[in-house]
């Protein structure tokens, strides 16, 4: 990008694990999607207790579902507060059968699928709440990404 071409933002992508750190992030993808007239990609992704109990069979995929599109609902109303347009989907971010799955390869190849310009990431402290999978993800995805990161 030459020095006198403006910054433009079309679609900033903020992951999200449904914690209350990666619902903050979207309130500054909201924000940074509005300041350039840019949508909003929440990338909803699962972490491995939950990846390993829908493949078990032992975590109920209608529960995980429901509490996923409640998140979803309560992002959409701080986009729609902003008059910000906002995709979601969801990924796993470990597999039982790829090794070199995790959080930060999921956020980036979705930067990569959806054309991201921007990437809003929660850079949450280390915990052992199981939910919290994007903790794993801030490091690489800062390291590794073409696009301009924000964690927050």
């Amino acid at each position: 990008m030459d020095a006198s071409e403006p910054f433009t933002v079309d679609t900033v992508l903020a992951p999200v694990d449904g914690s209350d750190e990666s619902a903050t992030a979207v309130e500054y993808a909201v924000a940074v999607a509005d300041r350039y007239d840019a949508s909003v990609h929440a990338l909803f992704v699962l972490g491995r207790g939950v990846v390993r109990g829908l493949d078990a069979g032992t975590v109920d995929e209608t529960a995980v579902a429901e509490n996923t599109q409640g998140f979803f609902d309560d992002i959409g109303d701080i986009a729609a507060d902003a008059d910000v347009p906002l995709a979601t989907s969801v990924d796993e971010g470990f597999s039982q059968t790829r090794k070199t799955r995790h959080p930060g390869n999921v956020v980036l190849d979705t930067a990569d699928d959806i054309d991201a310009d921007f990437i809003v990431l929660p850079r949450e402290p280390v915990t052992e709440t199981e939910a919290e999978v994007l903790e794993k993800a801030a490091e690489y995805v800062l390291s590794y990404a073409s696009q301009p990161v924000l964690s927050v």
